[in-house]
């Protein structure tokens, strides 16, 4: 068995000197939202900072016999940057650019040279052709159209979420931006490459480099830079007094290294930790170690802020008073937990005693001392009330992990400084932060269902006026289905409007019941039964008001829409007065041309309706797919709000009237405008391009 290990940039990694291919036998493409997030999070933060490269850990590869390297570990980065290309690609004008962005995606070929044109990655069989079609050839206008039944594997589904993450995250940079984080990407990306010409060998190679031994986590690096500077008589007793404190975050070790980063925060007021081994050895502990201190940072900094990061994990379970308990919950909620390092920094400075051994801060503790207090209550209550608004405004606004931890790092260094709550400048948001806010409230909401979960609940409890205890199991499922058949109650309605109301808050609702569950479920009634019939999602009035509604429409939609914008409105503080001005500045810098910004680029599903109002389609435009094999012309006309059949039938998207004459393959870009050869995809790509 030969090995051979490399280490080399994207730009070297995705050419001609390698073939890859996912073996069957590999699990499919696996990758959420939350990764593809983290890696683009990841990447521009180390091109902000541009202090040399970034690595993107290894790819073990077996090649074989006929060139090609079969990826046994290192697929779902592959993918996940594949896709990324392909978003740079469809945002690109430059034609250069866009010729090197293509080169990263699919050989071109080389006869000369014995080149073939093909992909740079195959994936397995199943999801081959749909990455192929989607990604690599760059069709993601196809992609954005795809609802729900089009999609045949759950690798397929992620595929899709991922592009659009990775769209809504670099569609609004600037051109400038957006091209010195590709640059970066590419060139000083790095991945270690390992090579072996048996399976294995490869497979002993990954077991050794992801699986042998258990790693030193940051607690134990730090323990040992600490306790090597307590006396000898003191020392073993305060390594087992660390472990103690520790001993609640167990070898979860993406907890304590989160733990020790928002400490970072904390005491250096910096966002981000480019090292944290490093970072916080020598910005806080060495601090520690040279004046000597070293048991006062374990009593008086580890302690107090283990116990309060507990506290977090476990809010219910404490014995803080009821309101905080329910505030610390609710932050609990979101997708992210930036608004961290602040509820950690506000219960230190709250709660009474924690230097104490002897104090109770669990109700099953099973000790006996006194009980965890407060001596400044309602300053804890007013702090943990306003990070919960900004937390909520910067996540549905979409900011990233940078601009979220820059605004806690603010928020610290005011409060450390005892500014007034009403002066802390990370609490403040602005009108136009307002107006984004409530922009996304009304529109289709491209964020994660975690986030949309959380909206649901905050308007249910704003309803309610007191908190709601959460089921296990709670999610927040459309009420129309995602696939409407011919069958369905809600095939009667006129076309669009199921397909305008898809992604908007007021076509959701909390229950029990599991998303899988309502799958094949088209009827109303049905629906609202299964939705109802667990007596804990009736426990959310926004949920039980479907109980006594016999037929939905979409005027009910509407008013639900606005009531629930309403709600969370109010639990955030959003001013319409605020917003109202905010959209009146907007309209007078458009109308002198004095505007700073453009709106939001989003990989939102484009509608009919809306390309119609922008001018680019207009009522009438006949579409033909021409299929010279099978001997077919097919003509669709452009409706007011979407496509009619020459046989009278509608179709609420171009997808939809593809896949209804031409089967499950056909997307969008069949289509060709019949006056003048162009392509409905980039009719649509134009449309969002002008967002």
């Amino acid at each position: 068995m030969s090995i051979s290990a490399s280490e080399k940039p994207l730009s070297r990694v995705f050419t001609s000197d390698y073939r890859f291919a996912v073996p069957a036998f590999q699990r499919a493409y696996s990758w959420h939202d939350v990764q593809m997030r983290q890696l683009i999070e990841d990447v521009a933060d180390a091109c902000a900072v541009d202090d040399g490269p970034y690595f993107l850990g290894s790819l073990i590869l077996v090649r074989d016999d006929r060139g090609m390297h079969q990826v046994i570990d290192g697929q779902q980065r592959l993918v996940s940057l594949s896709i990324v290309f392909s978003v740079l690609l469809a945002l690109e004008d430059d034609l250069q650019l866009a010729e090197s962005l293509r080169g990263l995606l699919t050989e071109t070929g080389d006869k000369l040279r014995g080149i073939s044109a093909e992909p740079r990655l195959s994936l397995r069989e199943q999801d081959e052709g749909f990455f192929l079609e989607y990604v690599q050839r760059g069709d993601l206008e196809a992609l954005f159209d795809l609802r729900e039944a089009d999609i045949a594997t759950q690798a397929q589904r992620n595929i899709q979420t991922n592009a659009k993450c990775a769209y809504d995250m670099l569609a609004p940079l600037r051109d400038d931006e957006r091209r010195r984080f590709a640059s970066y990407l590419v060139n000083d990306v790095m991945f270690v490459i390992v090579t072996t010409d048996d399976i294995s060998g490869a497979y002993r190679i990954f077991d050794v480099m992801n699986m042998r031994g258990m790693p030193l986590t940051p607690s134990d690096v730090f323990k040992a830079k600490v306790v090597s500077g307590i006396s000898d008589a003191a020392r073993d007793v305060y390594a087992r007094y660390w472990d103690d404190i520790m001993e609640p975050m167990g070898d979860d070790n993406a907890r304590i290294e989160r733990f020790f980063a928002d400490l970072d925060l904390i005491f250096t007021r910096t966002p981000m930790c480019q090292s944290l081994l490093a970072d916080f050895s020598d910005h806080v502990i060495a601090k520690y170690i040279g004046d000597g201190e070293c048991i006062e940072f374990i009593d008086d900094v580890l302690r107090p802020y283990a116990i309060c990061d507990e506290i977090l994990h476990k809010p219910g379970e404490s014995l803080l008073p009821t309101k905080v308990r329910d505030l610390l919950a609710g932050l609990a909620d979101y997708p992210y937990d930036d608004w961290k390092p602040v509820a950690l920094w506000a219960l230190v400075h709250s709660l009474k005693h924690l230097d104490d051994p002897d104090t109770v801060v669990f109700e099953r503790s099973g000790r006996v001392g006194p009980h965890v207090s407060l001596h400044d209550g309602e300053r804890l209550v007013q702090i943990l009330t306003l990070l919960d608004r900004v937390t909520g405004i910067d996540c549905l606004n979409g900011k990233s992990e940078l601009e979220r931890r820059t605004r806690s790092a603010t928020i610290v260094r005011d409060l450390r400084k005892g500014t007034p709550l009403q002066r802390v400048a990370g609490f403040h948001v602005s009108g136009d932060e307002q107006r984004l806010a409530m922009l996304h409230l009304r529109g289709e909401l491209s964020i994660d269902a975690g986030m949309r979960r959380l909206l649901l609940i905050r308007a249910n409890e704003q309803l309610a006026g007191a908190r709601i205890t959460r089921p296990r199991s709670l999610n927040a499922v459309p009420i129309i289905p995602e696939h409407v058949p011919a069958r369905s109650s809600f095939a009667s309605w006129p076309a669009g409007t199921c397909d305008y109301w898809a992604e908007r808050i007021g076509n959701f609702v909390l229950t029990q019941t599991m998303p899988r569950s309502l799958e094949d479920v088209d009827d109303f009634a049905t629906r609202r039964n299964f939705i109802l019939r667990s007596a804990s999602s009736q426990r959310f009035p926004l949920t039980r008001a479907l109980l006594d509604l016999e037929t939905l429409t979409p005027q009910f939609l509407e008013l639900r829409q606005r009531q629930i914008i309403d709600l969370i409105a109010q639990v955030w503080h959003i001013s319409y007065e605020d917003v109202v001005v905010a959209e009146q500045e907007e309209r007078r810098r458009e109308r002198t041309g004095a505007a700073t910004h453009r709106p939001k680029r989003t990989s939102k599903r484009v509608t009919v309706a809306e390309v119609v109002r922008a001018g680019l389609l207009k009522p009438g435009d006949r579409f033909v797919w021409v299929r010279p094999r099978k001997h077919e012309t097919w003509v669709i006309a452009v409706a007011e709000d979407g496509f009619r059949g020459e046989d009278g039938a509608e179709y609420a998207t171009p997808t939809a009237a593809a896949r209804a004459v031409g089967g499950a393959g056909a997307s969008l870009n069949v289509w060709k405008r019949e006056s003048d050869g162009r392509a409905l995809s980039d009719i649509w790509k134009a449309y969002r391009a002008a967002m």
